[in-house]
């Protein structure tokens, strides 16, 4: 029988192996695998929690316990990581892939209790401190934008403070709050600054629409203004702002128009496109990064998985700016 199956099924080549995820012996380089199926990491790199020699460990965080609109963003990092099973390859504009330069992992999931709110933020600062302790830079999926908080509060213990905060959003997420133990996703960037983890004056909103009767000394760049003066004049101003300081990249996804990225929590109108937002990306090169997350991806209310696609090139973006300062 096995003959026969030679014959009329004759192997001309060795079969291709699936699953990188899991199968995947080396955390460099890349291997084809069928985009609709298989183990769905993120870029299909492999599923670990041993970063011995690794350089960026992605992982996600599930949480939408802070939103103060529409809920969902729980479900962003696993759509993200699904929209990325096309860029298992060199990058454009760039010739090369974040995988040709930087040893990349998929860390998984943060665990979280839900039934118990009070626990959610210490259990980020934790997942993120076993990440970030051996010199692993830590990428991140949210989850509603609360999680940067206690991901700022790990970083700062690392790498000292306070850190430069070069941010993409519709809102600047500084509006007051002074309760200890709450979580919204409008406040933690009002308590980062109050508790000293991030240095306002060399620090820089991008995208913002959205008012604030006291930005707190954050530099804004609005959208209105990026508009105007173009991406150029953007990277400019980001590079000036935050000079040589240690910086930490956060990305609502909100910062996107809705035609771009309706998949959201707070969605508002007169946002950048994808192409400005890659763009100014593209132009941190310089920027002393020490951790970048991606957040407020909402399946529930994308169209054709645009959303999650936008978070994904997002997200390849920022490795390959951290694989060129590899290079």
């Amino acid at each position: 029988m096995e003959a026969w199956n030679q014959r009329v099924f004759p192997m001309s080549e060795p079969i291709r192996d699936t699953d990188h995820a899991i199968h995947r012996a080396s955390h460099l380089g890349y291997a084809g695998e069928n985009t609709y199926s298989g183990v769905l990491s993120f870029m299909r790199r492999r599923y670990t929690r041993d970063l011995a020699g690794v350089d960026v460990a992605v992982t996600g965080v599930p949480l939408d316990l802070a939103t103060t609109f529409r809920t969902g963003a729980r479900l962003g990092p696993a759509a993200i990581r699904a929209a990325t099973a096309q860029l298992n390859e060199k990058i454009h504009p760039w010739g090369f892939g974040p995988c040709d330069h930087l040893a990349i992992v998929d860390y998984g999931d943060c665990p979280l209790d839900n039934h118990r709110p009070a626990t959610i933020a210490a259990s980020i600062a934790d997942h993120a401190r076993r990440i970030i302790a051996g010199g692993t830079t830590m990428l991140t999926l949210g989850g509603d934008h609360f999680i940067t908080y206690p991901i700022l509060k790990a970083h700062v213990e690392k790498h000292g403070g306070p850190l430069s905060l070069i941010h993409f959003d519709a809102h600047c997420d500084t509006w007051a709050d002074d309760a200890p133990d709450s979580l919204n996703h409008g406040t933690m960037f009002y308590k980062a600054i109050k508790d000293g983890l991030i240095d306002p004056k060399r620090s820089v909103q991008i995208g913002i629409r959205t008012w604030n009767d006291d930005f707190m000394g954050v530099n804004v760049l609005g959208a209105d203004w990026v508009h105007e003066h173009g991406v150029k004049a953007t990277i400019a101003r980001i590079l000036e702002i935050v000079g040589t300081n240690k910086s930490y990249l956060t990305f609502d996804i909100d910062c996107l128009d809705p035609a771009f990225a309706p998949g959201t929590g707070t969605p508002v109108a007169g946002g950048l496109s994808s192409a400005q937002a890659l763009a100014i990306l593209r132009g941190l090169v310089p920027v002393k990064l020490v951790g970048l997350d991606v957040v407020e991806v909402a399946p529930s209310y994308d169209h054709a998985e645009i959303t999650a696609i936008a978070a994904a090139h997002v997200a390849a973006e920022m490795l390959c700016v951290l694989a060129a300062q590899r290079r």
